[in-house]
């Protein structure tokens, strides 16, 4: 059995890193997930953390898809029982050489081989369903794998034609990247499909980095006692979330907010509408979170950065980083 994950409550500093991953998982739809930053800064920990935070999964025994019912379950798979297993949330982890053949599936070499019979092996996007799939250096990935997987994760369905096959399942997740902005950049193109961009640093205070190694000490030399801390705080977490998405139908959204939306991205010069409509999302979620039931430019204010920093066409003539070029047009924007 597996060692139950770092506690995400438990975690020390990274607000932003852990406020997108709270609204991701509140409405999934808000999109993926880009966290850049130093080595060692939590980032697939925050990941694994939330996924274990939030309730078990109902899936089909045996379902490669995490079905939750059997008619739900592909044709491909043969299922035919109905029992239902809970199991946790999953988080699957894509390698970074990782072909596109196990990314989406392909044909089942062997079963052509020994028995003639043309059939479906089941990819990453198959296992990740109702989960998370969580990229390490996204940023050294090669692009077309980066397409195809935000193609799905924005979607919600892998689609294979190849080999004589032509198939379709669900692929529902969350798409986390994450890299060393050193080692590589991703292309402004690809960038711009995340739905939100965090940055992680190594904390530079004496008494946080104090922190942060007497929990990861206590973790792993009084597990039980740990966990036994944090558990409630965990669960107090949880409870916010799935209330949250209860209420999020029900924000209501006034239009002097959507002009906000839109004002804000014309001022930051942001191409397209995707930035409007995910900075909209993600303060509706945080609106929920909150228990707010009407949105309101505070929401805006908070959201705006990680919603929006990774839009920006780079100005050689501003050495400001995005988030403060984002920071100082919110505040002209919405005052």
């Amino acid at each position: 059995m597996s060692k139950t994950p770092f506690p995400f409550s438990a975690i020390v500093g990274q607000t932003d890193m852990k406020q997108a991953m709270v609204l991701t998982a509140i409405d999934p739809g808000i999109g993926g997930v880009l966290v850049f930053g130093d080595r060692g800064t939590g980032k697939s920990t925050a990941v694994r953390a939330l996924a274990a935070l939030l309730p078990p999964i109902k899936a089909i025994v045996g379902c490669p898809i995490n079905a939750a019912t059997q008619g739900e379950t592909p044709e491909w798979a043969g299922i035919v029982t109905k029992r239902t297993q809970n199991k946790p949330t999953p988080v699957i982890d894509l390698p970074l050489g990782a072909t596109e053949d196990r990314v989406v599936g392909a044909l089942d070499i062997e079963r052509a081989l020994t028995r003639g019979e043309k059939a479906f092996e089941p990819g990453l996007l198959a296992r990740a369903n109702r989960g998370y799939l969580y990229i390490d250096e996204v940023n050294l990935l090669e692009d077309h794998i980066v397409d195809l997987l935000l193609d799905v994760a924005q979607s919600g369905e892998n689609v294979v034609e190849r080999e004589g096959l032509s198939i379709r399942h669900p692929a529902r997740f969350v798409l986390v990247g994450s890299g060393n902005p050193e080692e590589g950049e991703l292309r402004p193109q690809l960038l711009d499909r995340f739905g939100l961009s965090v940055e992680v640093r190594s904390p530079t205070d004496v008494s946080q980095r104090v922190e942060v190694i007497k929990r990861r000490d206590a973790f792993e030399q009084d597990f039980d006692s740990f966990i036994g801390i944090y558990s409630k705080q965990d669960a107090k977490i949880r409870r916010a979330i799935l209330a949250a998405r209860k209420a999020l139908p029900q924000v209501e959204t006034p239009d002097a907010i959507l002009r906000d939306c839109a004002e804000l991205c014309i001022a930051l010069g942001s191409d397209g509408l995707r930035g409007e409509l995910t900075l909209l999302r993600t303060a509706r979620a945080l609106a929920a979170y909150r228990k707010n039931k009407t949105l309101n430019r505070d929401h805006l204010r908070q959201i705006a950065p990680i919603a929006l920093s990774h839009r920006l066409r780079r100005d050689p003539l501003d050495e400001a980083g995005s988030s403060t070029r984002v920071a100082r047009t919110v505040e002209a924007v919405l005052g």
